[in-house]
């Protein structure tokens, strides 16, 4: 008896735990991103993106003149909230120029999507809505040909496979 009664009051009280489907914030205006990931749609606006645990770092990059600072959310905080270790991820450009990574590069001081640059949100003429940067300058492994190619911008797709 004292054993149901326990497990009634554990699974009565405790944190729901939560599947994909609720880690991503709500869209409430059309999206700037949209994420397809274990046959699951996450349609990302700016609010929806702002919601997410912003990181924000100042780098220079070879497409801007100067030091630029970006805000946005890493790519890991994104995969931990979907639940994935391994894959390969598809992004996708306004324009239809597309990159495929394999979900392991992406660590935790890498690469970010910024939705804002020196604090105002990117359009499209700017590199916008999204743009898959990393801090180049905080270590020469972000300075490579393959980095600099993954560095996407004007991203609207992202795809992610397992």
């Amino acid at each position: 008896m004292f054993r149901r009664l326990a497990l009634t009051v554990l699974l009565t009280f405790s944190p729901v735990i939560c599947t994909a489907a609720d880690t991503l914030p709500t869209t409430t205006e059309p999206p700037i991103l949209t994420i397809r990931a274990k046959g699951e749609t996450y349609p990302l606006d700016l609010g929806a993106l702002r919601e997410l645990p912003a990181d924000r770092f100042t780098t220079s990059t070879i497409w801007t003149d100067g030091e630029q600072t970006f805000t946005g959310v890493r790519v890991t905080e994104v995969l931990e909230r979907l639940g994935l270790t391994e894959g390969t991820m598809s992004l996708t450009a306004a324009n239809d120029y597309q990159i495929t990574i394999d979900v392991g590069h992406f660590t935790p001081d890498g690469a970010m999507l910024a939705y804002e640059r020196n604090g105002k949100p990117m359009t499209l003429r700017d590199k916008g809505p999204v743009w898959l940067v990393y801090p180049y300058d905080s270590d020469a492994k972000f300075r490579t040909e393959v980095v600099y190619a993954n560095s996407i911008w004007q991203l609207d797709r992202i795809e992610i496979t397992q």
